[in-house]
């Protein structure tokens, strides 16, 4: 009996000391519910349940307690399996421990298997303690660690991008300042031999270069904030392909032209040539890489573009795809990786010399992107590169001639065999004969074979550009075997001016600017050939020619210097030209006159007192007659396509872009007028 006694001391001793501890002591049958037998205060306290609670709720079984979290309870249960199953004593493992309330704890479990049994099923002697607070160091020290690495990567990644933005400013620095000492040192030069005006006209014409140039780069810098803020929006306007091609071929001719590279256009299965799309970006997109390819490809290189209409992703869409290709520098496989990434340029001895901002291919990413479409490159370092960008675009037309003309014979004569199929079976879907060969000496025989039989030609189209001998040969050839009677139309993607005083001496008919579309076969044939007139094209002296004589305009300007550039362009026009220096006088000079004084008023934005916008809302505010119907344009700096919606929405017709182009600013005022 005293001993009985002497061992429940022990025992309440032992419980007394665990529970002081923070100890919870159990004994379990290893059965499917890992059963209670026994277990002391502490294991009860732990689960915020009574003794009585627990026991009435859950009958001692561990895995109905568990269901709160079987996530946590199945984790034990497999540590017991991996010790027994190894043969091990015991098992130890972490675990969090649900608790009434919806709370949990977590514990540090250890179990010590026992000979002992109870019916048959073997006890384990298990204790547990409480580690939630070396559980949560732990895991805020994981916290920590992680927001240690994401800071540091933040850090390298940002002082990379300051390298890269600290290398992009060193290098517009330079950049900017290369064009405007020549734009200084040509005026510096013009004043100096004002009585030699060849040298003027030189020095004006390099000044223009420079400009232009230095306009590009300010125009990376701009659209790559407007992109990267997210305000650029795209137009969608009717757009005529033809018109894009001829304009970015004339953009980049003066380049071509003096680094002697040759370049080529052309077309692929093109049916339709109105879309709608943003001209303004498809213009900068094809630019840009064509740029990139003159800049990087060396004297008498090639460069050429491929352009193909696929089928689009939805009826009435088509999928123009515009490859290029150079036979440039190339690029290592690590920087193409990179390419359409801001401010990056490729460190190379080849390259280095080579001026740009590091923006343009990021731009045209970002434009490609906006309009739906993808970009691709391949290029290996000394095998130049192609980028091929896919677009898919909306169909504005049906095919751009549908009818037939009146039966013709033609010759087409180009060195290009796929160029000359290519034109031959355009001809055919006019219900014109056509043939062609691949050289001038050919034609001249099929021109003397087709006259002999009786089926002479009735125009040859001829590339001017042909190995051996080149168009200018041919026409002259051809003029000695038939006269002038034969109409000789020369192909080219090279400038018309280039070659005209010789063409016209050669005795060539008429001109066509490739690439060449159906309606350009179409307007060629209709012109040179049925309507029988020999006369040259020259739009740009078209445009120049264009007069205004007997027009008032109102130009509302507050810069006195680009006021006189402005005053000067008009008035060579023949239009007189009053001026305001802000949109309230510009208000007050439109509001003052008697209706119908002014045919146009051209309006700044970014003015003093009013801006333009406000002047031109209230004009059309005005209860009079001509102020619903005088043709507002904004003539301003703001040239983005959002800046170009505002104007609309403000009232103004049109919109003219500084710097001010002589042409541009003629064509958009006889529009609308």
């Amino acid at each position: 009996m005293g001993q009985s006694n002497v061992s429940r001391g022990l025992e309440y001793e032992y419980e007394l000391l665990m529970t002081s501890l923070h100890v919870s002591v159990s004994k379990h049958l290893m059965d499917e519910y890992f059963t209670v037998i026994w277990a002391n205060d502490y294991f009860y306290e732990s689960t915020l349940y009574t003794r009585a609670e627990y026991e009435a709720i859950y009958q001692n079984r561990c895995s109905d307690y568990f269901k709160q979290d079987l996530q946590e309870y199945t984790k034990f249960a497999a540590a017991i399996d991996r010790a027994v199953t190894a043969g091990e004593s015991g098992y130890q493992c972490v675990c969090r421990m649900p608790q009434k309330g919806g709370r949990h704890i977590w514990i540090k479990i250890v179990g010590t298997f026992s000979e002992e049994r109870v019916g048959g099923v073997p006890v384990i002697y298990s204790t547990f303690t409480d580690v939630t607070d070396t559980v949560h160091q732990q895991q805020m020290q994981k916290k920590l660690e992680e927001q240690t690495r994401q800071l540091a990567q933040a850090l390298q990644q940002a002082e990379e991008a300051g390298r890269a933005k600290s290398d992009f400013f060193s290098r517009m620095s330079h950049d900017i300042r290369t064009p405007l000492n020549a734009i200084l040192g040509m005026r510096d030069i013009a004043m100096a031999h004002l009585d030699d005006c060849d040298k003027v006209r030189d020095c004006l014409k390099k000044i223009g270069l420079s400009g232009q140039h230095l306009l590009g780069l300010i125009n990376d810098v701009l659209d790559m904030s407007k992109i990267e803020s997210g305000k650029m929006a795209l137009r969608a306007d009717a757009v005529s392909l033809p018109d894009v091609l001829e304009n970015v071929v004339a953009i980049m001719q003066p380049q071509f032209k003096e680094r002697g590279q040759h370049f080529s256009i052309r077309l692929h299965d093109v049916v339709h040539e109105q879309y709608c799309t943003d001209a303004l970006r498809l213009r900068q997109v094809l630019l840009n890489i064509l740029s990139n390819a003159c800049k990087f490809t060396p004297r008498a290189g090639h460069i050429s573009v491929e352009v193909q209409e696929g089928a689009g992703p939805q009826a009435g869409t088509a999928a123009l795809t515009f490859t290029i290709t150079d036979s440039g520098a190339g690029m290592q496989p690590e920087f193409a990786a990179q390419i359409f990434d801001a401010f990056t340029r490729e460190r190379d001895s080849r390259t280095d010399t080579v001026e740009g901002t590091g923006l343009g291919m990021a731009i045209t990413k970002k434009i490609v992107d906006l309009l739906g479409g993808t970009i691709e490159v391949q290029s290996a370092p000394g095998q130049g590169s192609t980028f091929a960008v896919t677009l898919p675009l909306a169909i504005e037309d049906a095919p751009p001639f549908a009818g037939h003309l009146p039966d013709l014979r033609v010759l087409v004569v180009d060195d290009d065999t796929a160029m000359c199929a290519y034109t031959a079976e355009m001809l055919e879907q006019l219900g014109v004969y056509a043939q062609w060969v691949d050289s001038g000496t050919d034609a001249e025989k099929q021109i003397r074979a087709a006259t002999a039989s009786g089926r002479a030609y009735d125009a040859v189209l001829l590339d001017w550009r042909m190995p051996g001998q080149d168009g200018l040969q041919t026409t002259r050839h051809i003029r000695q075997l038939c006269g002038r009677q034969l109409p000789v139309l020369i192909i080219s993607a090279y400038d018309w001016s280039d070659i005209e005083e010789q063409a016209r001496a050669a005795g060539v008919t008429g001109f066509m600017q490739k690439p060449v579309f159906v309606s350009t076969l179409c307007r060629a044939l209709q012109r040179y050939v049925l309507g029988g007139t020999d006369a040259l094209p020259d739009r740009r002296q078209a445009l120049r020619d264009i007069r205004f004589d007997g027009r008032r305009f109102l130009l509302v300007e507050d810069n006195a210097l680009n006021r006189e550039v402005a005053t000067e362009l008009l008035e060579d026009t023949g239009a007189v030209i009053d001026t305001a220096v802000d949109g309230a006088q510009g208000l007050a000079a439109f509001a003052g006159a008697p209706a119908g004084t002014y045919d146009m008023v051209l309006m700044d934005i970014q003015m003093p007192v009013m801006n333009g916008y406000s002047a031109a809302r209230a004009i059309r505010d005005l209860a009079r007659p001509d102020a619903a119907v005088i043709p507002i344009l904004a003539m301003t700096a703001d040239a983005f396509a959002e800046d170009i919606a505002a104007a609309r929405e403000a009232g103004m017709n049109g919109h003219l872009a500084k710097p001010l182009d002589a042409e541009t600013l003629r064509r958009e005022i006889h529009k609308y007028l």
